[in-house]
């Protein structure tokens, strides 16, 4: 099998990854510079055309791992690649939903999954009303687009949420705000899904004096094995969006998992070291399974595991 991976630098560990992986299992690997798949549009600017043709003869799947910055150029690639019949592991409409906040709230929303209480902001006029519907300070804002907790805020009080707001929205016409869930402690939850399958998981938790979880914004993990009920909320929040792999981020509240977000490219370096899962090499196997009917796709350890202890969910 022949497989294109969209990626701006082919140093970063998760591109090197799905190339070992794939070349591991026998297959012909090319990464593709997303901005480099030339494309030309008419003076009409409707139809994408593709100058390096050449560099795409033969493809038969495409793993996007397209930045947020590039997304209208990684969607438009996406696209023209699916038009001439590759296989992709997220659609170009996948990407542009799971990368806009509110078209991803409003199909998980109509799918019935549990999500924290969300209103969308559009004027800093009616933000007392806003937060009164959701039960009151503290509350988190958003912006629509962006990963890894950039421009996230926590407010605690109506000034600062209206400073806060009125500086934001010449930039961000609309942001999203939501219920801060204080019980789950500085903690949250990262699934990747391949296909139909959560293959790995962990809890992450904030540093302190931060309620972010991110890694890179210097917080810690531990691997946690999964109920069948978390699985079937995280492959569920994938299937919306038409993703076959996703990173899944939920949150304990009260009376359950919610889900924060969905990444349609999301890293694996963090989660590949917290598990020792081979995430890379399911998604490699989950693709032979679609284009040539092999096996379902198990993950694997990456060697011995460390000391740290596996948690599990309740």
């Amino acid at each position: 099998m022949q497989i294109g991976i969209l990626s701006r630098n082919p140093s970063l560990y998760s591109t090197r990854q799905l190339v070992l992986a794939a070349r591991r299992r026998g297959h012909i690997v090319k990464v593709l510079d997303t901005l480099r798949v030339s494309r030309a549009l008419d003076p009409r600017r409707r139809f994408v055309y593709p100058l390096d043709i050449h560099m795409l003869r033969n493809l038969q799947a495409i793993i996007p791992r397209i930045g947020t910055s590039i997304s209208f150029e990684g969607v438009a690639v996406v696209q023209l690649l699916e038009a001439m019949g590759m296989f992709s592991t997220a659609s170009a409409a996948a990407i542009e939903s799971s990368r806009n906040k509110l078209a991803s709230v409003r199909l998980m929303q109509e799918a019935g999954l549990p999500l924290p209480e969300t209103v969308l902001v559009k004027e800093d006029t009616v933000l007392r009303d806003a937060v009164k519907s959701l039960g009151g300070f503290p509350v988190v804002l958003k912006p629509l687009r962006g990963t890894q907790g950039r421009g996230i805020h926590l407010l605690h009080s109506l000034s600062d949420l209206e400073t806060t707001v009125r500086l934001l929205l010449p930039s961000e016409p609309e942001l999203l705000m939501q219920h801060f869930i204080a019980e789950a402690d500085g903690a949250d939850t990262r699934i990747i899904v391949v296909g139909e399958d959560c293959v790995a998981a962990m809890e992450r938790r904030a540093p302190a004096g931060d309620f972010r979880a991110n890694l890179h914004l210097g917080g810690s993990a531990v691997p946690i094995e999964l109920d069948e009920a978390t699985r079937a909320l995280a492959v569920k929040a994938a299937q919306v969006h038409s993703l076959h792999v996703a990173g899944v981020d939920l949150i304990k509240a009260r009376d359950g998992y919610r889900i924060l977000e969905i990444n349609s490219s999301p890293g694996l370096e963090g989660i590949e070291g917290v598990t020792s899962v081979d995430v890379a090499g399911a998604i490699i196997r989950f693709l032979e399974l679609r284009l040539q009917g092999s096996r379902r796709p198990r993950p694997k350890k990456k060697g011995r595991r460390s000391s740290r202890s596996r948690r599990r969910t309740h």
